[in-house]
Order: structure tokens, then C-alpha cells, then sequence
């Protein structure tokens, strides 16, 4: 998953369908480190619950414009870790809000 694929994009919204609540906040408490972005999580919206999906919908992330290049780095190196772990990202193409 490669959020950096376009330089220009000021916010990026990305999800893993089974990944379990306290992992989202780990990474989100990851991503929070990051000077130049804010990191929010989309709680699951499914009328009905599903023991097999996670509470959270989505992280949703908000790159400043002037955010460098170092620190988008940082961050698909966090979110890479991560992939690494537990499988790969999905984008969100139109959120849900």
C-alpha cells in the first residue's frame, strides 16, 4: 500500500477489514510522532455487528501542505511495518462521512 503515490494528496483514508481495535491505536499513536500529519480513527458504521470485523472502519490521514518529504517517508515506513505484520491497506477511494 503506498500512500505516497501521489505527492500532492493532502488526505489519505485507509483501512484493514480484521484488523483488531488496539492495533489501530498503536499505529495511530505511530503516525501521531510524525510532524506534518493528524491521524483519525472512522469508527465501524455495519448496522449490525459482526464479531468478525473490527470497530474501527478506517484511519483516516491529514498531510499539512508543507509536510517534507522525509516525513511522508516516515509514514509509509510506519504503515509499512505494519502491512508487513498483518497484511496489506486497502484505500478508501470516497469515504464515508
Amino acid at each position: 500500500m503506498d500512500v505516497s503515490a501521489d505527492q500532492t494528496a493532502l488526505s489519505s483514508r485507509i483501512r484493514w477489514a480484521d484488523l483488531p481495535l488496539a492495533v489501530y491505536r498503536e499505529v495511530m499513536a505511530h503516525l501521531h510522532q510524525v510532524e506534518g500529519i493528524t491521524v483519525a480513527l472512522i469508527p465501524q458504521r455495519s448496522p449490525q455487528f459482526d464479531y468478525s470485523l473490527s470497530q474501527i472502519d478506517s484511519l483516516q490521514i491529514e498531510y499539512t501542505p508543507d509536510i517534507s518529504a522525509a516525513n511522508r517517508e516516515q509514514v509509509q515506513q510506519i504503515l509499512a511495518y505494519y502491512s508487513d505484520r498483518y497484511g496489506a491497506w486497502e484505500t478508501v477511494k470516497s469515504p464515508e462521512m
